[in-house]
């Protein structure tokens, strides 16, 4: 079922092409040894910032109890249409920053650098605050971000492009580095019959967040064991490392 806030807006059709290189099987997979390894049993799971689904389909292999949910209405509607066919994953139009189910989880997931977009410092911590009182205490919280590195010197202030033969799109970046926000304007033309493009706009903005920052904000807000990796392996990260993946729990929980 879907409950009918959007950022995404036409990108939300060809996002799932354009982010072909994502290997959702092996962040399932990660995830799954996470919870072997803590010694869980996951019978619910709440994904935040789900977008068009794709992990959600990796995390329905874990467990049969699924809520799900994103700010952009177009993305709901591209994941819903994934699991017509089944009655347990439910998909919710909310915003990360408040949203509320009145129900604790065994493993809160928030994929694809979503993190990222909260801007507000005060915001991630009303993030992290609601993830804890979501999750039952011997739960666990998986999510993942953009590193600093990736954001700041990679991606920040430079200029990408990729022409796919139907889609040819123009990623304009700029970093500020007195407040560590990046935006990016996103220019895209998409062919429509066989000589003509459809051309749409754009604009997205994350912040740049420091591993320490982040593990602060955890503890902080109830979270005291915090691991990370390298990308979704078990891979210790390093100044290289462009996509961070936390998992955090608390410590007087049983294991």
């Amino acid at each position: 079922m879907i409950h009918i806030l959007n950022t995404y807006e036409k990108f939300a059709f060809i996002y799932d092409e354009l982010i072909d290189d994502i290997d959702y099987e092996k962040w399932g997979n990660f995830i799954n040894k996470i919870i072997l390894d803590h010694g869980k049993k996951v019978k619910s799971i709440l994904e935040i910032a789900c977008g068009t689904g794709k992990l959600t389909l990796q995390l329905s292999k874990i467990c049969q109890e699924i809520d799900a949910f994103d700010i952009s209405a177009d993305m709901l509607s591209i994941a819903y249409n994934k699991f017509q066919d089944n009655d347990y994953v439910n998909f919710y139009n909310l915003d990360m920053v408040d949203f509320d189910f009145n129900k604790e989880y065994d493993l809160i997931i928030c994929g694809c650098d979503s993190i990222n977009y909260i801007l507000d410092t005060d915001d991630l911590d009303k993030v992290f605050s609601n993830v804890r009182k979501h999750l039952k205490d011997d739960g666990l919280f998986i999510f993942d971000i953009n590193s600093y590195e990736k954001i700041a010197n990679m991606i920040g202030n430079n200029i990408f492009y990729e022409d796919r033969g139907d889609i040819f799109y123009l990623w304009d970046s700029s970093f500020d580095k007195n407040n560590d926000i990046c935006d990016y304007f996103l220019t895209f033309f998409i062919l429509k019959g066989n000589s003509s493009y459809e051309k749409f706009q754009e604009n997205h903005t994350q912040r740049a967040y420091k591993t320490d920052f982040i593990c602060e904000k955890l503890v902080n807000n109830g979270f005291d064991r915090v691991y990370m990796y390298d990308d979704y392996t078990f891979k210790q990260i390093d100044k290289d490392t462009q996509r961070v993946t936390f998992v955090a729990s608390i410590s007087n929980a049983k294991e």
